[in-house]
């Protein structure tokens, strides 16, 4: 039964029926709406009501679009299914009150198309209910022009948190948690921005920014809080990453704070001209940051990485991967075991690199295998390692010496407390050398190891 403020706000609006929506808008009173806002009530459309409303909020929104006009929702809940999002979606409530629940069906939301998406102060619940075939997402939005997702929450879902498929604009502000997928999946963008976000407690990833097919992409992703990212489906890193990058080039990850993530903090395959700079990853379950397979030029500097498997990853020659700066991270407090089994060399690899890359600045302490390790078999070439400190390693950096090897710089250097050796060359796995840091790599023409300093 509804209460006596609504009912009055009902009579509010059959007063007002014959108006246009502008001077209706200005007839409603009591309101805490936004400037220029319409209020939902004039609509039909109440808070708490004891209905799914779903036929008299589509009707709002499909009214609100053709004269583009924001609506402002009052605190409270709204129980809805199927909501196809027209042209121009502008929806406002209050931050933290206004909640949208799906009342079951094929979905909640969902937007194809649009020119504009503009989502402020309003939380979606999804309260686990499985969805239809038609959506991949709580809220599902593909082809928008302009997306603009602010101060909002989005929670339970049964599939993703947030899709965006082939749209642009920024997603700010906003918290996105309890999905049994990922939080937020983002494919094929076109000028997309996440950032300021907590993304939380989901199943299966955080932050997703993929496409369909290797190219040019340009998301950033920038200042968000990542953390208890589960892999319920499993594998060996296609899920339980916080940040996810997948065929995306151009791509920029920067300021984020990453915890608790049962595989990567920031995972990157096939993603060329790359930039992860400036983040602090926490308690990763396997490697903590990763470029790996067919890419071009990464950037990987001024990350804090504090427990994982491995620490930062840089890889895949043999298809493809090459042209990367590591510099200023710090790497410590890493373990031998991970997710499962791990292929050789196995984890507690501190830095890995292999091929036309520059390892300059770093910090790495407590990694109990290697605390660099540079290429794989014959998969080695064009690699600078110079001015890092190593210090509380198995050994200090493992360095490939099998025939087929390029060129190698290892120089200047501090290593510190490695029982193992502070450079030893490597046949795969095997440590086939003396400690080169003291006898010297005149035997292989393809390594220069001088000025270093151990102990």
């Amino acid at each position: 039964m509804w209460n006596r403020r609504q009912f009055f706000g009902v009579s509010a609006a059959a007063a007002t029926a014959g108006l246009p929506l502008t001077a209706r808008a200005a007839a409603a009173s009591g309101s805490a709406s936004p400037a220029g806002a319409v209020d939902s009530t004039l609509f039909g459309v109440f808070a708490n009501a004891p209905v799914n409303q779903s036929s008299a909020f589509q009707d709002m929104l499909e009214q609100a679009s053709e004269q583009d006009l924001m609506v402002f929702l009052a605190a409270g809940s709204y129980v809805l299914s199927g909501i196809r999002l027209p042209a121009r979606t502008r929806l406002a409530g209050v931050s933290g009150a206004t909640k949208l629940i799906f009342g079951g069906g094929e979905f909640l939301i969902a937007g194809r198309a649009c020119e504009r998406v503009e989502l402020t102060g309003i939380g979606f619940d999804g309260v686990r209910r499985d969805m239809g075939d038609s959506v991949h997402g709580l809220v599902d939005l593909g082809a928008v022009h302009q997306v603009a997702i602010d101060d909002c929450s989005i929670t339970n879902s049964g599939k993703y948190g947030l899709v965006l498929d082939a749209c642009g604009g920024r997603v700010e502000r906003t918290t996105v948690t309890t999905a049994t997928e990922a939080a937020i999946y983002a494919v094929n963008s076109t000028g997309l921005r996440i950032a300021d976000n907590t993304v939380a407690d989901c199943d299966n990833g955080g932050i997703l920014v993929h496409r369909s097919e290797i190219g040019a992409d340009g998301t950033i992703v920038s200042g968000n809080r990542v953390e208890r990212i589960a892999a319920l489906y499993g594998g060996t890193g296609p899920f339980g990453n916080g940040i996810n990058i997948y065929r995306a080039g151009n791509v920029v990850v920067s300021n984020n704070v990453i915890s608790d993530c049962a595989f990567s903090a920031i995972r990157a395959n096939a993603a060329s001209n790359l930039q992860v700079l400036g983040n602090n990853c926490s308690r990763s379950g396997e490697t903590a940051v990763y470029a790996e397979f067919s890419f071009e030029g990464a950037v990987i500097s001024n990350n804090i990485v504090d427990g994982a498997a491995n620490g930062i990853s840089i890889v895949n020659f043999n298809e493809g991967g090459r042209l990367a700066v590591c510099s200023g991270n710090i790497v410590r407090n890493l373990r031998t075991s991970g997710p499962y089994q791990a292929d050789p060399p196995g984890f507690g690899v501190g830095i890995t690199v292999e091929a036309e890359t520059s390892v300059t600045g770093n910090v790495v302490e407590n990694a109990p295998r290697y605390g660099m390790h540079l290429g794989w078999g014959p998969f080695l070439r064009n690699v600078v390692v110079t001015g890092n400190v190593i210090r509380k390693t198995g050994e200090g950096i493992a360095v490939s010496v099998v025939e087929g090897t390029g060129t190698a710089v290892i120089s200047d250097n501090v290593i510190d407390d490695t029982p193992n050796g502070a450079i030893v060359g490597h046949r795969w796995t095997e440590a086939v050398t003396g400690d080169l840091a003291h006898e010297g790599a005149a035997g292989f023409p393809g390594l220069l190891i001088e000025r270093n300093h151990s102990s």
